[in-house]
């Protein structure tokens, strides 16, 4: 007993300080250097009301007044202004709202290919800009309706003007700033030119360490463009989490980095900057996946900052209850193996029980992570679904796997959980490894087809799939021990496993050159797709 319980003890010991490294606040400086204003205000923030289900689709929804009341109390004392996109949902109740808070705002004007709607949304926004002229400082007629090509570069100039000869405040047009330079006749339509620069959907992604760099580079590549214009850099920011692109990765600390580097750089090169967003957006994610709901700097749940200008920002900041679930697993999966292990637990070498402490801090390290990512990833019932079976996967598969380790032989392959009864061996723990093994093989065949045909918005389960294929692989390749024959330990893979290894090798070669190998998770999950092919070709069958 002596020895698996030393191994028990460095294991927790492990787990706990990963967890501790990894969830430790890290510093946040300003690449550029310099010091936020002295109020730490910002100058405006992109604002959108919506909670839980709420989204913009839904024409008939009205955001009630209390809910923008309580969102304008809490965004006064972080910012000056307020950047709206549409009057639609209640959002023409802004304006009053944000006086009584001392608030200016950024009128939106939507405008798509629906010219009835247009109408609507050009009516009132006039009536909103010559009721508030002392709270709207501007408006902005469109939205990126360039971008996804709703409307003509003329049509749009057309509906900008007669705005503009409407209302008695400055009125513009925001889109990706490459689109300006595309359709340059349409700064003599506007007052002042607002641009979108968001590094992390460039066309080739800009990590975040270099993303206010290059804010900083585009502001003076459109100011050329348009000598002595105003310029807005309209949506600035980063999300806190999702996929990476290549080498741009969405993290609590990255965004907390983006935001403050460009705001020192603009507070030192002299140009205004528009953050997106104020609030974590649920609704974007079935646009955009789980980055387009966290963009905010402020949580879509309690409403609270997620950074503190100036102060270390953790990327796991309950990584105190993630350790503890870590080690929760560590302590069942040692307690499996000496469970299965019984009486002949003192006659099993240090290789044994070397493979159970790797099965225990794999599976305890990444359990906690598991659980954050599928609580963060998922999305309606087919994906709370697909959580479930991942969560599953990553949490049983250790512990079942352990009890395997102990027991020695292969893993068991699909014919003990798909097979006829006369294939099925009546060995339950058999039985349950078979199962796992089916589960984790079909999610991550799901996953890499996924990002085969429709990469652009999916995640990338890392952590769960590495949980789940690492105690099958320690059976797959252990030597065999003495007097176990190779018929007991190898062959009887079926066809089902060979389709499923081949697809998973090629789909990780491709992954990892279409996301480059700049992207860590992308490659992360190609090598557990490898890894996982690697063991389903060296399962064993059902009762031979």
């Amino acid at each position: 007993m002596r020895l698996p319980l030393s191994l028990l003890v460095v294991a927790v010991a492990l787990v706990a300080g990963f967890w501790w490294w990894l969830g430790r606040p890290v510093p946040v400086s300003p690449v550029a250097g310099g010091a936020p204003p002295a109020d730490r205000k910002l100058e405006c923030i992109s604002y959108a009301p919506f909670r839980g289900l709420q989204n913009p689709f839904d024409l008939t929804l009205r955001v009630q007044p209390w809910q923008i009341e309580e969102d304008l109390a809490r965004l006064a004392p972080l910012t000056r202004c307020i950047r709206t996109y549409s009057i639609r949902n209640g959002l023409d109740q802004v304006p009053a709202i944000a006086e009584k808070h001392g608030l200016k705002v950024l009128q939106g004007l939507w405008l798509s290919s629906n010219r009835e709607l247009n109408r609507a949304e050009i009516a009132g926004t006039i009536a909103l800009a010559k009721r508030f002229p002392q709270v709207i400082t501007g408006v902005v007629v469109g939205n990126e309706v360039l971008l996804r090509g709703e409307l003509s570069a003329a049509d749009l100039a057309g509906v900008i003007r007669d705005v503009k000869a409407a209302v008695p405040v400055p009125v513009t047009y925001a889109d990706v700033w490459e689109f300006w330079l595309r359709n340059r006749d349409l700064a003599s339509a506007v007052d002042f030119i607002t641009i979108h620069i968001l590094p992390y959907w460039e066309d080739i992604p800009i990590p975040a360490a270099d993303s206010g760099a290059h804010v900083e580079s585009i502001v003076k590549k459109v100011a050329d463009a348009f000598p002595g214009r105003d310029i807005l850099v309209g949506e600035v920011g980063w999300p806190s989490a999702g996929r990476m692109r290549e080498g741009a990765l969405p993290s609590l600390s990255n965004e907390a980095l983006v935001v403050q580097d460009v705001l020192a750089r603009a507070a030192r090169g002299g140009f205004r900057v528009n953050v997106i967003e104020a609030f974590d957006q649920p609704w974007k994610r079935i646009l955009e996946g789980t980055v387009g709901g966290h963009w905010g700097i402020l949580t879509a749940g309690d409403r609270t900052p997620k950074f503190l200008v100036g102060e270390p920002v953790s990327d796991h900041p309950d990584w105190a209850k993630q350790a503890g679930l870590g080690i929760a697993v560590v302590l069942a999966v040692f307690g499996a193996a000496l469970l299965v292990a019984g009486p002949a637990r003192a006659g099993l070498g240090v290789a044994v029980w070397g493979a159970v402490m790797v099965d225990a801090v794999v599976g305890g390290a990444l359990a906690g992570w598991t659980a954050e990512k599928i609580m963060v990833e998922s999305l309606g019932w087919g994906g709370f679904a697909r959580g479930a079976g991942f969560a599953v996967a990553a949490l049983a598969a250790p512990i079942v796997g352990a009890g395997l380790l102990v027991r020695g032989g292969r893993p068991p392959g699909f014919v003990p959980a798909l097979g006829g009864r006369a294939d099925r061996t009546g060995d339950a723990l058999a039985t349950a490894g078979a199962w796992l093994l089916v589960l984790t093989a079909v999610l991550a065949v799901q996953t890499a087809l996924g990002l085969v045909f429709d990469p652009r918005y999916r995640d990338f389960p890392f952590t769960a799939l590495t949980a789940a294929t690492l105690p099958f692989l320690l059976m797959a390749v252990r030597p065999a021990r003495a007097g176990e024959t190779l018929a007991a330990t190898a062959g009887g893979r079926g066809p089902a496993e060979i389709v499923m290894a081949v697809t998973l090798v090629l789909s990780a070669g491709f992954i990892v050159i279409n996301e480059t190998v700049a992207n860590w998770q992308a490659v992360w999950l190609a090598v557990v797709f490898v890894l996982l092919a690697v063991t389903l070709l060296r399962v064993r069958g059902g009762r031979g």
